[in-house]
């Protein structure tokens, strides 16, 4: 458990917004019209840095793991998941409207005081009396808009989940305890979205369903605590700023028999990443009663006995993990340039494992041969590794502009590489700078991965 009580990182979210704009990681969503309010894009630096954050999770949940498996189910389900699931009635937030401004606010969220008083606190103007709003965007399917028609943009990616468990297990041959694993998008009719993408309607989740024995859920519970603390250690991220919060009996979710939230130091303060929760055996019985099938599982290894599993989830946000690493990695610092001690570095420090770009290659002058080599040698590269080529400008300037993107290695081609078949590797978090053959450099970069130990 974290002792941290404030934020004391380079990062602010201006500057995270700023970088992100600049070099290409996220857009403000239809910006030419004034923008979209709780909806972002993500440029060609961002969807790498996205892709890259869920292979890893994949690698980690999926391949690592011989009895887990994926599945990719549609946005679109059946309504009757989500009277069974709970949505329906309980997915809603308390919410006061000002009758003088307009403005609407969670209830839960302005002063005691106002809401007592029933005083906006923006304008002071009256305020209405508290309603539940329901969170999920709802839609219409067919040429005629009415209530048999009704569909819902699935508000999280569970549920895909659950009402395929038992496909999962006829067409895979899996035995308790099994996961199936998920990547997706969720909407949600956020009314309160800020602190960049942090809280936004559109976005991601990486969610895995761990199907477990009754009476055995705790010691899962336990063990998964453990595995997804040890992931975001494998990302080297700063472990001082994550932390555990158990959810007291107030804050328990209708399903939930336990939970548990990873919470990560930001800019705005502590702010969940990721929750791990003992669902018990919550959706798959209200599935059962809901769809009229039977959910239980036969369990072949001790005498056929018919019981309806427990399940523990983990479940991470995409996008959010991408805000975490986007401001875990960022940093300033002085360095000595051209005779300027006070010149200021910024840098994102990302995992080689996750970084947008492994390696960019970067020909000292575009003359001589040099451009024509430094090509042939990204060619190499792109086999394995993600790569990028800047001809332009200064050396020291192309570094800067790879440093902000925080690709981790740079390879400079120099008159010196033509006659000795070598070039510069450089390393972005020391700056250092070695002598490698070309033919090695493959092996050398691999290795340098392998090896990899952030600084800071």
């Amino acid at each position: 458990m974290s002792e941290l009580t404030e934020y004391t990182g380079k990062a602010t979210m201006e500057k995270i917004a700023s970088l992100s704009k600049r070099r290409g990681f996220v857009f403000q969503s239809s910006e030419i019209y004034g923008g979209q309010n709780g909806a972002w894009d993500y440029g060609p630096m961002g969807v790498e840095l996205k892709n890259r954050i869920a292979q890893f999770w994949w690698k980690t949940m999926t391949r690592l793991h011989d009895n887990i498996v994926g599945i990719d189910a549609a946005i679109f389900m059946h309504p009757r998941t989500w009277e069974a699931s709970g949505h329906v009635e309980n997915f809603t937030d308390p919410l006061v409207d000002c009758k003088k401004c307009k403005a609407r606010f969670r209830a839960d969220q302005i002063p005691e005081e106002n809401l007592q008083q029933k005083k906006c606190p923006d304008c002071g103007g009256e305020l209405t009396d508290t309603r539940k709003f329901n969170l999920m965007f709802k839609t219409n399917i067919g040429a005629v808009e009415d209530n048999s028609n009704i569909l819902y943009l699935r508000p999280e990616t569970a549920q895909g989940i659950y009402v395929n468990y038992k496909n999962v297990i006829q067409s895979s041959r899996v035995k308790l305890p099994f996961g199936i694993a998920q990547i997706g998008k969720a909407f949600r009719n956020e009314i309160v979205t800020k602190n960049f993408i942090f809280r936004t309607c559109e976005f991601e989740q990486m969610e895995m369903q761990y199907f477990v024995k009754p009476g055995t859920d705790v010691q899962w519970f336990d063990k998964w605590r453990e595995e997804r603390w040890e992931y975001y250690k494998k990302l080297q991220v700063k472990m001082d700023h994550l932390r555990w919060h158990q959810h007291g009996p107030g804050e328990l979710a209708h399903y939930a028999k336990d939970a548990y939230d990873i919470e990560y130091l930001f800019p705005m303060g502590w702010r969940e990443l990721e929750g791990v929760h003992n669902r018990s055996d919550y959706d798959l019985t209200r599935h059962g009663e809901f769809s009229g099938k039977d959910m239980q599982y036969i369990d072949q290894d001790d005498g056929n006995k018919k019981y309806t599993p427990f399940i523990i989830e983990t479940s991470a946000g995409l996008t959010r993990n991408l805000l975490m690493l986007l401001c875990d990695a960022y940093d300033e610092e002085k360095v000595a340039d051209n005779g300027n001690a006070d010149d200021i570095r910024t840098v994102l420090r990302f995992s080689p494992f996750v970084a947008p770009v492994t390696v960019a290659v970067l020909p000292l002058m575009k003359k001589d041969g040099l451009a024509e080599l430094a090509q042939d040698i990204r060619q190499t590269l792109k086999e394995d590794f993600s790569t990028d080529y800047d001809q332009s400008g200064a050396i020291g300037r192309r570094y800067r502009r790879q440093d902000e993107i925080g690709t981790p290695f740079c390879v400079t081609v120099d008159y010196e590489s033509k006659e000795t078949n070598t070039v510069t590797l450089r390393f972005r978090d020391s700056m250092e700078q070695k002598r490698v053959p070309i033919a090695e450099l493959t092996s050398r970069i691999t290795q340098e991965i392998k090896d990899y130990k952030r600084i800071n």
